[in-house]
């Protein structure tokens, strides 16, 4: 779909359109864009408009909303979430991000939620699930006179299945783990995370309920009570769970807590059925079989300049709140859902889930600090405001096209069209596409050090602080690199001390200012806000213990706590310090196994067409300055064992970077046969794999020019893609450099 030549263009910075080619844009048999961001905007706000015809609509008047729709996006003021932009328009068609699938306790319900998480991680949603209904370990089944293996031993057979699907590519296959604090099988799952090697695609958190807090407050033992039968089986310590839970997600960020009790206390149709989980990033609690369409507003583009003062421009949320409602509302109906029963609950309920970004950005451009009161109370008037708009618009569809199927009986005493209007959700990426600070989350940095295609490093600095540096005669050169090096302005003599306090960085922020400002959101906000409380690496577990017992106490619904440095391998996430922090020495063992170096942020390279069995195969060979580091294919019109070739290239590419040489990688895959090889004339390959050795022979003496050199990080969790810093933030791992992002 071509956008109209008249309508207006949107503007991107650099790194907004590299996400968006990579992750984004159609792509053609070569692998390349074969549309512009504002085609795929026009698409997307068409496919939403259209819906409008089933509610009496004629073309001008499609026209019109469609124009609005882009608008809305092409302003960079309002961005629905990855799958519908991916989506829309295209074949899939599954425009939603979050899911939860029920887990029953017999074999062939584990197995069919198995099946139906796959179909949903293929179509690029994530998937929560509760556990708790499983029954627990040791326990005596039935129909074979044996034993049960328990909640923990599926969830890695869950885990298995996601890792061989992860959404080619665009979006990696996620999950959210619940266990009821009062399973018999807890302490288990609450240490299944101790190796970060093991369920690699799930956040877990702890389902907690109001009686394990009432007794952990009286320091009092609670009931463990097995699903299947009903029956108290033991008690245990709430304290000593309380503290089991605290120490692991001081170790490595794992469990969150969530709270089931005040999820169901909202819960908007308890008739309908009980919130057992939330989804990967813990934001959207919903019913067995229930998804959710997100969007978000940028907030920093709510900000007007007024007699010499910035302020948000309240008028102007208010119509792009009503607009992105009707937009939100619209999706559900253009959405094709991976499973009927998902079909049916979700236009049961109609829930959507309108957020924000930019958040801490709108508070450096008022000169406000994060970690203050005053920030706390304008995002409860903030966020109250998108609440109450919201609802009017709802109001208004419900008049328009009716409330939404199961109304009666729900919590509500006015019409609505939908069940939930209000949700914080990650913005990990489409942040990125509006260049601005990802959710309600504060700037993780104020400097840091990237290295251009030339191997020469720059320092990135965030662009309000340099504006201020300049405006208040304080910017130079040397100030910019130092605080590069330290990523953060605090301490600095040079800068002003109230600068100082607008730019604090995430980690600096006391846990307890980040969960007040979650709770400020928490309050206006109908499903919940997905946030990570970001500690520094010498935060003790005490901090992680307040840190839980406030957001219980201040109506938060659930909790997420990351220590820097807590996970093996992780170092600094700012600065340019080369030094781990928070870490022990890794055991021998480790140490002396064989890891691929990271690919470089820049290589060279060629793309050569081969003549295959099927078709054409394209294979890409890259190289740095130690010769070839990587091999890409893709498959032409004509089709192709595409994954299989894919597979091939990837452990090819592992292969070169740890080492191993090309001439021993032709030997093993030079001359494998493939019968459709075999049987065409004219084809002088044998298979996919031989034609990808002829290729990588061709060129290893092209490898490692003199004017390619080799990229380091330095200071930071690589991003496995581009290798340079990614920040943990909304539940979230995000990489603000080329678009990676993994919510587990």
């Amino acid at each position: 779909m071509k956008v109209p030549k008249t309508w207006p263009k949107v503007n991107l910075t650099p790194n907004a359109r590299v996400v968006l080619e990579k992750r984004y844009l159609m792509k053609g048999d070569a692998g390349r864009a074969i549309e512009t961001p504002e085609d795929m905007f026009y698409r997307v706000a068409k496919v939403v408009a259209e819906v409008d015809k089933d509610h009496g609509y004629d073309e001008d008047e499609i026209r019109k909303l469609t124009k609005e729709f882009y608008e809305m996006m092409v302003t960079l003021e309002f961005m629905p979430n990855s799958p519908t932009l991916m989506n829309a328009g295209r074949d899939l068609g599954q425009l939603s991000a979050c899911f939860v699938l029920p887990v029953g306790d017999s074999m062939e319900e584990i197995f069919d939620a198995i099946k139906n998480a796959a179909i949903i991680h293929k179509s690029g949603g994530g998937t929560g699930f509760s556990f708790s209904r499983l029954r627990p370990k040791n326990s005596a089944v039935r129909s074979t006179g044996g034993v049960a293996s328990g909640p923990v031993s599926f969830m890695k057979v869950f885990n298995a299945a996601t890792e061989a699907v992860k959404q080619g590519g665009t979006r990696r296959g996620a999950n959210m783990g619940i266990l009821r604090v009062d399973h018999p099988d807890i302490l288990e799952f609450v240490s299944c995370k101790e190796d970060n090697k093991e369920l690699t695609n799930f956040n877990i958190s702890v389902g907690i309920t109001d009686k394990f807090m009432k007794a952990l407050e009286q320091n009092t033992h609670y009931d463990l009570v097995n699903p299947r039968t009903g029956e108290v089986v033991d008690m245990l310590s709430a304290t000593e769970v309380f503290r089991n839970i605290v120490d692991h997600a001081w170790r490595n960020g794992e469990p969150g807590v969530i709270f089931l009790d005040r999820m169901n206390v909202d819960n908007p149709t308890p008739l309908i059925g009980e919130i057992e989980a939330p989804n990967p990033c813990s934001e959207q609690p919903l019913l067995p079989n229930e998804a959710c369409n997100l969007g978000s507003i940028n907030l920093r583009a709510m900000v007007r300049l007024y007699e010499g003062k910035y302020e948000i421009d309240w008028e102007r949320l208010g119509h792009v709140v009503r607009l992105a409602v009707r937009f939100l509302d619209n999706v559900i109906d253009a959405n094709q859902y991976p499973l009927p029963a998902i079909d049916e609950m979700v236009k049961g309920n109609r829930k959507i889930g309108l957020g924000v970004m930019g958040f801490a950005d709108v508070l450096i451009i008022l000169k406000i600090s994060y970690a203050s009161e005053e920030a706390a109370q304008y995002a409860k008037e903030i966020m109250s405001f998108i609440q109450t708009h919201a609802r009017i618009e709802s109001h208004r569809l419900a008049k328009e096209r009716g409330v939404f199927p199961n109304f009666i009986g729900s919590i509500f005493n006015i019409e609505l069209r939908n069940a939930t209007l209000t949700t914080i959700a990650p913005t990990g990426t489409i942040s990125m596409i509006c260049g601005v600070s990802g959710g309600v989350e504060p700037i993780f940095a104020v400097a840091y050090t990237k290295t251009v295609m030339d191997g020469i490093p720059f320092v990135e600095v965030n662009p309000l602080f340099e504006q201020y540096a300049k405006e208040y005669m304080f910017y130079s050169e040397e100030l910019m690199q130092k605080i590069a090096e330290r990523g953060t302005v605090r301490g600095l003599p040079e800068v002003p001390e109230w600068v100082q306090e607008i730019f604090i960085t995430a980690q600096e922020i006391e846990p307890e200012w980040h969960v007040r400002m979650q709770a400020a959101f928490q309050e206006y906000t109908d499903n919940a806000v997905s946030k990570t409380i970001n500690i520094p690496s010498s935060a003790i577990r005490e901090d992680v213990a307040m840190a839980y017992k406030l957001a219980y106490e201040l109506n938060c619904k659930g909790l997420t706590v990351y220590r820097d440095g807590s996970r093996e391998g992780q170092v600094l996430t700012t600065g340019t310090s080369t030094q781990p922090r928070g870490m022990a020495p890794l055991p021998i063992e480790a140490a002396s196994s064989i890891k691929p170096r990271q690919r470089p942020e820049v290589t060279t390279g060629v793309t050569e067409k081969i003549e295959i069995g099927c078709g054409n195969l394209y294979v890409s060979v890259n190289s740095d300055e130690k010769g070839i580091c990587e091999v890409f294919t893709n498959t032409g019109r004509a089709g192709g064992c595409s994954s299989q070739s894919e597979a091939t290239a990837r452990l090819i590419s592992v292969a070169l970077r740890s080492g191993i040489s090309e001439e021993v990688i032709i030997e093993q895959i030079r001359g494998i046969r493939c019968p459709a090889c075999m049987r065409r004339e004219g084809v002088n390959v044998t298979s996919c794999p031989d034609a990808i050795a002829r290729i990588i022979k061709k060129n290893i003496v092209k490898g490692g020019g003199e004017d390619v050199k080799p990229v380091e990080v330095s200071g930071a969790n690589k991003c496995p893609e581009c290798g340079m810093p990614i920040n943990h933030e909304s539940g979230c791992v995000v990489c603000v450099h080329c678009g990676y992002s993994k919510c587990s």
